[in-house]
């Protein structure tokens, strides 16, 4: 009974956490749209009358992506030819001379400060940074170009871990599901053929957005971490997300 109390107790704390988060995520972008404290007390006032006049419905949970993905929709051939595919995104291991390509993307502030924390500006920094043996990274490839990256920093073969990175660099080819396609093929490959237990991912982007797409890949709220980094002249939040390698089975089996 004191055991069932305890996570009853942390669960709810949990719950309380990701409230508060949203709440605030939704006050910065109603701020962010010019939407005024004086508008923002009214919007209150009028959730507030919603929810007693019980006009709003619960959540009724997720909507995953395992109705445009299963295990069966990456083709593996990592032991042939070292290569994931899932549709038109194939992933391979990344190759000295993508490094190049890929300090071009950084150069635009937006992508480099995306990333907590930013990646080396300089290529002889970038090609030692991923021939670091804790980090393994892919090019993404979309019918056979080079368009991104995806990989695994800090990998703790001990825990069964690692934290996730991913960036579609290509300019005109964002929104066309190449990054979701290439966060697949890394999964697959971080739990089915790495055997890893958990993959995380930290994010600087706090939005309901960014929360939402995590989680239809499975990925759970962790934590918020306060003014954990700087960027320019100002703190900033970061957010962790993670995601275990049983949920992630439940969700995409073929049988799911």
């Amino acid at each position: 009974m004191e055991e069932q109390s305890h996570k009853e107790i942390a669960g709810k704390k949990h719950r309380d956490q990701m409230l508060k988060l949203v709440a605030k995520s939704f006050y910065n972008e109603l701020t962010n749209y010019g939407v005024s404290e004086h508008e923002i007390i009214n919007m209150a006032s009028h959730l507030l009358d919603n929810l007693l006049a019980k006009e709003s419905k619960p959540a009724e949970g997720v909507e995953y992506y395992n109705g445009i993905f299963t295990l069966a929709s990456v083709k593996d051939e990592w032991a042939e030819r070292k290569q994931l595919a899932v549709q038109h995104v194939t992933l391979r291991p990344l190759q000295p001379p993508d490094v190049t390509k890929l300090s071009t993307w950084l150069k635009a502030p937006a992508v480099r400060e995306s990333f907590v924390p930013h990646f080396p500006e300089k290529q002889s920094q970038l090609r030692n940074y991923f021939a670091d043996p804790t980090r393994e990274y892919f090019g993404i490839h979309y019918d056979d170009r080079l368009v991104g990256i995806v990989g695994g920093d800090n990998i703790d073969l001990t825990a069964g871990k690692l934290e996730m990175k991913k960036l579609v660099g290509e300019s005109g080819l964002q929104g066309k599901g190449i990054g979701k396609r290439a966060t697949f093929g890394f999964l697959y490959y971080a739990f089915m053929i790495r055997n890893l237990n958990k993959v995380y991912i930290h994010s600087r982007d706090i939005n309901i957005q960014n929360i939402n797409l995590n989680s239809r890949f499975g990925f759970e709220l962790e934590g918020l971490f306060l003014n954990d980094i700087m960027v320019g002249d100002k703190h900033q939040d970061v957010l962790r997300m993670a995601l275990f390698k049983p949920l992630w089975l439940q969700i995409f089996s073929d049988k799911a």
